[in-house]
């Protein structure tokens, strides 16, 4: 065969270009990404959906965002809320698609947070389902704190922080003053509860780049993982293992705080449930405990099929998610932020955020397919010290093990819900805290944060904020 080498050459220079055109950290959700970066920064669809997905997201938008009613009702695609119940609408927790936010003292009900409970297995049956279901439920309360009910049912409890100074002092003599929280469990509706339960505190997560955070094939997430830290380098990366009621068996955990899900469709129809009290055909029971005998007595908007939530319903909603597109990034060329960039490798951010990813290719999803993103998390588990700790194990996750949180528009939260509070409990006010709060796995690169000097932290900060 000749050999053409001028050809051979065009060619791969060529496939250079197209290479360095394809990677485009501006976009963080490749093609996905929207340039809207006003208030429905986060409620926009995937940029490069079609016509009819554009309609499968809008309907699904209509069972994210409206709310559900008290069984009967005449509006039955609608109704089977509760008996106990946190909110009557996904929206209302993912405010805008965004992020939630602690509730304060003085608060009637903790929307936008919630918390989990249970108690440590120490029967043969507890560890049987502990191994299955990941935790052991709260006897009397079980999984998760539902403060609303219906009438004629008692809620659960009242929920809210109160907080108390904790001082910080960086190595450039500077300090400030973080938050230390302390949740209140009070107006408990049946009783005291199991004296050895643990709690966990939550905030709502925000909605954009899940569908792509589902595409990154198992493969690429387990790459990073480091369990045993065969390198040294004091960060190991642990993959949560969970049940998966969709093909009955365990599957990588890839959503919720402590990655206690495996897919959009089980994360959604595990929120339904024991967020807003609905039943689908893979959770087929309310949230309703042996000594809650006016919640299993209340009514059911159970329809023919058997659930409150039909699958057809669910998969709009699935695709809903999926879709939800990530904002564009902001300011990226500015001096600062390319500092700040290069500080952020400089003290090891990016050992757990990881930058990049290519997902997987997804035949029925093409708009999630072969995208090279942006998410800045590796999707792991990182033990992230006792500071952090909520004690409280889900499968395979310690109580101070929490998924590395994606970065990508953390610095539109302000835009979009009014506020800048992070963390799994939303303790940290602005990036600088959450950083701060950082220990464990992170505590080498928390202490090299603490010892740049203000412009320096301030850089590497503007560079998270412009993700």
């Amino acid at each position: 065969m000749k050999f053409n080498s001028t050809k051979t050459i065009i060619i791969t220079v060529a496939a250079v270009f197209c290479s360095a055109v394809l990677a485009n950290p501006k976009k963080p959700g490749g093609d996905t990404t929207t340039t809207q970066i006003d208030a429905n920064a986060f409620s926009m669809p995937a940029a490069n959906l079609g016509f009819e997905g554009r309609l499968n997201f809008s309907t699904g938008n209509s069972f994210f965002r409206n709310p559900w009613v008290v069984a009967p009702a005449t509006t039955i695609a609608r109704d089977g809320l509760g008996p106990l119940f946190n909110t009557n609408g996904c929206q209302n927790c993912h405010i805008k698609d965004g992020r939630g936010h602690p509730a304060p003292v003085g608060a009637s009900n903790a929307v936008s947070m919630l918390v989990r409970i249970s108690i440590p297995a120490e029967t043969e049956e507890q560890k049987a389902l502990e191994a299955q279901n990941g935790v052991v439920p709260e006897p009397t309360y079980g999984g998760q704190i539902q403060d609303q009910a219906i009438p004629g049912v008692a809620a659960e409890a009242r929920v809210r922080f109160a907080y108390t100074d904790k001082p910080f002092k960086f190595a450039d003599g500077s300090s400030i003053v973080l938050r230390q929280p302390q949740l209140i469990v009070d107006q408990l509706g049946y009783g005291e509860m199991h004296p050895n339960t643990m709690f966990s505190p939550r905030i709502a997560s925000p909605m954009i780049g899940l569908g792509l955070l589902e595409s990154i094939s198992a493969e690429d997430i387990l790459a990073n993982a480091d369990p045993e830290d065969s390198n040294n380098d004091g960060i190991r990366g642990v993959a949560n293992q969970v049940w998966d009621s969709q093909l009955q068996a365990f599957n990588l955990g890839r959503f919720g705080w402590k990655a206690g899900q495996p897919s959009l469709m089980q994360q959604n129809a595990a929120a339904f449930n024991g967020d807003i009290g609905i039943t689908s055909l893979m959770f087929t029971k309310d949230h309703c405990t042996a000594s809650q005998q006016d919640c299993l007595n209340a009514t059911s908007g159970v329809d023919p099929d058997g659930s409150e939530v039909s699958d057809k319903l669910l998969g709009f909603v699935e695709f809903y998610t999926q879709h939800l597109a990530v904002p564009k990034r902001r300011v990226m060329d500015a001096e600062q932020v390319a500092l700040g960039d290069k500080l952020f490798s400089q003290v090891n951010c990016d050992s757990c955020h990881k930058r990049s990813f290519t997902t997987a290719k997804r035949e029925q999803l093409p708009a999630l397919s072969e995208q090279l993103i942006y998410p800045y998390t590796d999707m792991l588990l990182h033990d992230m010290g006792p500071d952090l700790a909520d004690g409280r194990g889900e499968y395979l996750a310690s109580g101070q093990q929490w998924r590395t949180p994606p970065l990508w528009g953390v610095g539109l939260s302000e835009t979009v819900n009014g506020h800048s509070q992070l963390l799994h409990d939303g303790r940290a006010r602005n990036v600088t805290e959450a950083i701060v709060w950082h220990g464990g796995e992170a505590e080498a690169a928390k202490q090299a944060f603490a010892n740049l000097n203000q412009s320096q932290r301030e850089a590497l900060v503007a560079f998270v904020n412009s993700l």
